[in-house]
């Protein structure tokens, strides 16, 4: 093996390194996201749903934290409310 050593960037060492627990697969992140979101959109302000499985989940996964961010992103616009609000709420709590 004649590879150069590159070490990894300290952010991709912090992803590898989140504490997971409670657990959640992305199986049941996808299944609970719609709900998520819109706990996520009727919070009050200041407040967010408590949600400590899909938090961790969204933490350690882009896939499925640009899924949410999507999401909310369109149903914050089909309901008329500032889409900055509401990923700004998603973005403080993952």
């Amino acid at each position: 093996m004649n590879r150069r050593y590159r070490p990894l960037a300290p952010g991709l060492v912090a992803r590898l390194t989140l504490d997971t627990d409670p657990w959640l697969s992305c199986d049941d992140c996808f299944r609970l996201v719609d709900q998520y979101v819109e706990e996520l959109l009727e919070a009050p302000a200041g407040a967010a749903p408590d949600a400590p499985a899909m938090l961790a989940h969204l933490r350690g996964c882009p896939a499925c934290a640009d899924e949410t961010t999507t999401l909310l992103l369109l149903a914050a616009e089909d309901r008329g409310l500032d889409p900055g609000v509401a990923v700004a709420r998603l973005r403080e709590r993952s």
